[in-house]
């Protein structure tokens, strides 16, 4: 048997090597051309020339209140803040300056065969770990065998589900094979974090069981390395003055700072009060109530501190309240439109939010693939094999978050909520809502934070009125994992990322296979054939023509099965950093990551 699959692999890599490819180029565009020529000399939004030195303080954008391992791929415990994106390089990396484009870096180039179904990479010959080893192909592949492993995130095995394999051509040349043409999967695979094959190894020599890599040193080729760590505390990454990609291109004029110093606090008014009193230099803020009204001080007086408000284009994320479907009070789709008929955005807005917010209203607000109006003809023919098992509704008009202006309106929201409960057997008996069994209508939302409180009080108030208890239950952020990842929980938030480019990741978000899959990202627990179906289209459409429908599609049905209960979003950075000691360059990307845009392209005053 062995034999016959080392003979296969031979004769699959002979076939591989005679067959042909695109021509090789310097970046892979998913949509179109790559906006910079392969002669480019810099990024156009960093300082070229910006000077090397000096540290820059920050505060940890992770919930947790500390670290226990520097494995940031494992499924248990919680890595430091900012440790995968400064320690490991990709083969491809993005720009701040535009959407579906992967330039090269630690490949030097990118050819994707002519039928879709390969993509090889030839890495830089001076491309170096930090032990000075070189990054060879046999690392690439070891790193993608890691990463579908027993021991990581099943996010990673979803992601990658269409890459059919990895090929080691030579020392420098690696080809990942895919099952079918996917004009993201160049993107994803070189996108993926390269490690070392070093890493782990055991006093013997030989690799140990990845999940037991926890405080092993990682062994990347990013430009930072882990510096001074005070547990539970700080930790601090050093650059690395001999970076390799120093002066390339995609690099000059990033990771200007020495020393970047991530701060821990165990509570947000800890780390308000910390930066009011100096103790770093950069924060960014989510709360509408903490900029409005208490981002403020004699550091902002003297100008010190200054409260920056940064525009970009970035997907605006579609922060929800998730309804998870096992539990069997959800199941009922009219249950879950009334549950959202009860909850008022617009008196949030108007008494918590300053108005600083607006309402999300899909999956894919502020880009290409937001929906309005009625579908399509081409969404219609992707829905129409469903019709029976899909809400009449999704045929019509997108869903639009009730959004009641007054009393008024927020009365006839609850009529229509308590005429839905009726039809799906739910009558008000005694002051609460109850079944043909007289059992109650009580569910638990789950957070780890006590300031949830604050947002949910009105919903709650809301909820009552229709006769259902919703008991607030604070956790542990620990305990808060543990439960999402096992998915014991009735209602909780996920602040979903957006993307300018959807695909297989939404099969991990809403996709069956990943329903009971412990550890994904379907929270909601969506098992629907017409959405695994828009995921398949989406992600196998050659075109954006293409893509369009299939997005439009996907968004109508999660709106209208009400998985989901959308929140709010921000249309801006919101960071107040120390004027004295940071300096940024005079252009705003449109795409910058916030914190992370400082992090790799401001340098310090003071070197």
């Amino acid at each position: 048997m062995r034999y016959w699959l080392n003979s296969l692999r031979v004769a699959t890599c002979a076939a591989l090597l005679a067959a042909p490819t695109a021509w090789a180029a310097h970046a892979y565009a998913m949509w179109g051309e790559p906006k910079l020529p392969a002669d480019f000399t810099h990024l156009p939004y960093v300082n070229p020339d910006a000077p090397k030195g000096g540290e820059l303080r920050l505060v940890s954008n992770l919930r947790v209140s500390t670290f226990d391992k520097y494995n940031p791929f494992t499924i248990r415990g919680s890595a430091p803040a900012y440790l995968s994106a400064l320690l490991f390089d990709t083969l491809l990396v993005g720009s701040m300056d535009e959407t579906a484009t992967g330039y090269g870096l630690l490949a030097e180039d990118v050819a994707v065969a002519p039928d879709g179904l390969s993509a090889t990479f030839r890495l830089r010959p001076e491309a170096r770990f930090h032990n000075g080893k070189p990054v060879t192909a046999q690392d690439v592949e070891h790193s993608y065998d890691t990463l579908v492993g027993p021991f990581t995130s099943p996010g990673y095995k979803t992601m990658l589900m269409d890459v059919a394999g990895v090929d080691v051509l030579d020392a420098r040349r690696v080809r990942f094979r895919f099952h079918r043409p996917n004009r993201e999967l160049p993107l994803t695979v070189g996108g993926l974090p390269i490690f070392s094959r070093d890493w782990g190894l055991g006093e013997d020599g030989r690799p140990k069981p990845f999940d037991q890599v926890v405080m092993d040193i990682p062994i990347g080729s990013g430009p930072y390395r882990i510096g001074p760590v005070s547990f539970g505390k700080d930790i601090t990454y050093v650059r690395d003055p001999e970076y390799w990609a120093r002066d390339l291109p995609v690099r000059r004029g990033t990771a200007n700072f020495d020393r970047i110093l991530v701060k821990i606090y165990k509570d947000g008014t800890a780390r308000l009060e910390a930066l009011k009193a100096g103790e770093f230099d950069l924060m960014r803020f989510f709360s509408a109530g903490d900029w409005a009204r208490r981002v403020n001080g004699k550091k902002f007086g003297s100008g010190e501190l200054v409260k920056g408000e940064f525009a970009n284009k970035l997907p605006l994320g579609f922060q929800s309240y998730v309804l998870n479907t096992r539990r069997p009070l959800l199941q009922d789709r009219r249950v879950r439109e009334a549950l959202g008929l009860a909850y008022d955005f617009e008196w949030m807005s108007r008494r918590l939010f300053y108005g600083a917010y607006t309402r999300v209203r899909g999956l894919f607000g502020n880009t290409v693939c937001e929906t309005h109006g009625l579908p399509s003809p081409e969404e219609v023919a992707l829905l129409e094999p469903f019709r029976a098992q899909l809400p009449a509704s999704v045929f019509g008009p997108m869903a639009e978050p009730p959004a009641p202006q007054d009393a008024a309106a927020l009365r006839a929201n609850l009529r229509r909520a308590q005429a839905l409960l009726k039809d799906a057997g739910w009558e008000v008996r005694d002051g609460l809502l109850r079944n043909v069994w007289g059992e109650p209508f009580v569910l638990e939302y789950m957070d780890s934070s006590e300031g949830g409180m604050r947002t949910l009080s009105s919903w709650m108030r809301n909820l009552q009125t229709l006769g259902i208890t919703l008991k607030f239950r604070s956790v542990d952020f620990a305990l808060y994992q543990q439960r999402l990842q096992k998915f014991d929980f009735d209602i909780t938030t996920i602040a979903y990322q957006g993307t300018n480019n959807p695909g297989q990741e939404f099969a991990d978000l809403f996709g069956s296979a990943a329903a009971d899959q412990e550890d994904s990202g379907n929270f909601p627990g969506v098992k629907n054939p017409a959405v695994d179906a828009a995921i398949q289209a989406m992600v196998t459409a050659k075109t954006l023509q293409d893509m369009l429908p299939a997005c439009h599609a996907l968004d109508r049905i999660v709106a209208h099965e009400h998985y989901l209960i959308p929140q709010w979003a921000g249309g801006a950075h919101r960071m107040v950093y120390n004027a004295w000691t940071l300096a940024l360059p005079p252009v705003v990307p449109p795409y910058s990551p916030g914190e992370m845009w400082a992090i790799d392209t401001w340098w310090s005053k003071k070197p």
